[in-house]
């Protein structure tokens, strides 16, 4: 059939196009029929490349969308009547991943413990009930201890909860597994640093944080006979401080540690140590410099909140003090809590002490359960702000207008520290560059061990009482 203008039909437009699909024989019929032929080389097989390509996604998306049972899901959607689009808000908040239950435990007692109901501000060692010289957050996360007490007139010990189960387990454990060798004429000193250190960090501390610590500690105090002298001394005098290879933190002290810090922080020369502007320590507080040391004590350096903590660091070299490191706004019902900058000398900023020390506390928060830690910084402030980020911390976001310091406008930077990152490399990081790659390595292989351990005891543990149920059972059935 014919059109009076003599076009072709819309029939032999067909034929013709299927005569040029059958009479392709090549390649080059392939480029001719989409008019490729005469592009030169490059563009033509980059063209049939991307093609290639695209079908090749597409089959693949297809073949996952079929093994992956897609297809029979939107078949069983379209049949039951489900709604197939997005979910809403209030369904995706359903969905949430709850919180391990670890961390729900430690948020309750925290909760309970640092702040009863009925604070009014006094706190009281829980031990003896008497008004305490630390907030029961310092209390906390100082290193756990058996105490010599006085109740009605008679002096009585008490340990802590499990003490005495956890230093015996730990001192098993490390007479299968030293970590060095022993000293001439004292075959127990390095069972009986790890057995300390252990038990000190207290059962609520996380485990992977207590085989570091121990292990840690038990490297220093015995690399010789005068480091297990020191060590051992010093855990009979202070057992409570925090202990770390370059500092150890002493919780806060009026009598211990106020006139040596005021000195130290006073810009004016002090032993070793020349003079220099005390703004420099100063200058983005608001507070200090202190003309005297009374000035200081009255202040929020030492006079802290109920939701506060302060501990002085302590040079291990020298015995002497280089700064304080405050913790402050402690949430635990949300499990946050924030760090201030270290106030420390200036020749003391970004030393190895300045990150020991912080490493250690932040170590301790995350190994009792906290899930994010905050920095807050001056935006002026640019010695500060290298603080955050030599220790892994994420710069969050910036608040105009925060606060205002010596009468003055102060933004704010906002850093934080999940304990995801902590977890998963923030802490490798800082424990490498304090120890050492080869201690780091060994560290992690030391709490990879342990955990494989620790697995398989619990293993074990349910295997058998499941025995014992299976047994119990069959002996209910005779009877």
């Amino acid at each position: 059939m014919s059109t009076g203008n003599n076009d072709p039909s819309d029939l032999d437009k067909l034929r013709d196009a299927l005569a040029s699909i059958t009479s392709i024989s090549s390649t080059d019929d392939v480029l001719a029929a989409f008019g490729l032929l005469d592009m030169p080389a490059a563009q033509k097989y980059g063209i049939m490349f991307g093609f290639l390509t695209f079908a090749l996604t597409v089959g693949a998306v297809l073949s996952l969308l079929t093994l992956g049972g897609s297809w029979k899901r939107i078949e069983e959607q379209a049949r039951s009547g489900e709604s197939v689009s997005a979910p809403d808000a209030v369904t995706q908040r359903k969905r949430r991943a709850l919180l391990l239950e670890r961390l729900l435990e430690m948020r309750e007692w925290m909760t309970e413990t640092n702040y009863p109901e009925k604070s009014n501000g006094n706190d009281k060692d829980e031990k003896n009930g008497t008004k305490s010289k630390f907030s029961a957050l310092t209390r906390m996360l100082m290193m756990v201890t058996p105490e010599e007490v006085e109740q009605k007139g008679k002096k009585k010990i008490i340990f802590p909860e499990n003490y005495e189960e956890e230093y015996k387990a730990a001192y098993r454990r490390c007479q299968d597994k030293t970590g060095g060798p022993i000293l001439g004429g004292r075959p127990n000193h390095r069972f009986e640093a790890y057995a300390r250190a252990f038990a000190s960090c207290g059962t609520r501390t996380s485990l992977p944080y207590r085989w570091s610590y121990s292990r840690m500690y038990e490297s220093l105090a015995g690399k010789s006979h005068e480091s297990d002298d020191h060590y051992s001394t010093l855990f009979q005098k202070r057992p409570r401080d925090i202990i770390g290879r370059t500092v150890r933190l002493e919780a806060l002290e009026e009598d211990r540690h106020l006139n040596n810090l005021w000195e130290t922080t006073s810009g004016k020369p002090f032993k070793e140590n020349k003079a220099y502007n005390p703004d420099e320590v100063w200058g983005f507080l608001d507070y200090g410099p202190f003309p005297n040391a009374k000035f200081m004590l009255e202040s929020p350096v030492f006079q802290l909140q109920h939701d506060q903590a302060a501990f002085a660091i302590i040079e291990s070299v020298t015995d002497r003090i280089l700064g304080v490191i405050h913790l402050t706004k402690d949430d635990p019902k949300n499990l946050n809590i924030q760090m201030e900058l270290p106030i420390i000398k200036p020749t003391s900023e970004g030393t190895v002490e300045q990150i020991e020390a912080c490493f250690l506390l932040l170590d301790r928060l995350f190994a009792f359960g906290y899930r994010r830690v905050q920095l807050c910084v001056d935006t002026q402030d640019v010695v500060g702000k290298r603080l955050p980020q030599r220790l892994g911390f994420t710069q969050e976001g910036q608040i105009p207008k925060h606060m205002i310091v010596k009468e003055a406008n102060r933004d704010s930077i906002i850093y934080g520290m999940l304990n995801s990152d902590w977890d998963k490399g923030a802490r490798a990081f800082l424990f490498k560059k304090l120890h050492g790659a080869a201690a780091q390595k060994t560290d992690a292989a030391i709490v990879a061990k342990e955990q494989a351990v620790e697995e398989q005891a619990e293993q074990l543990k349910e295997k058998k009482l499941a025995e014992e149920k299976a047994n119990d059972g069959e002996n209910d059935v005779k009877n």
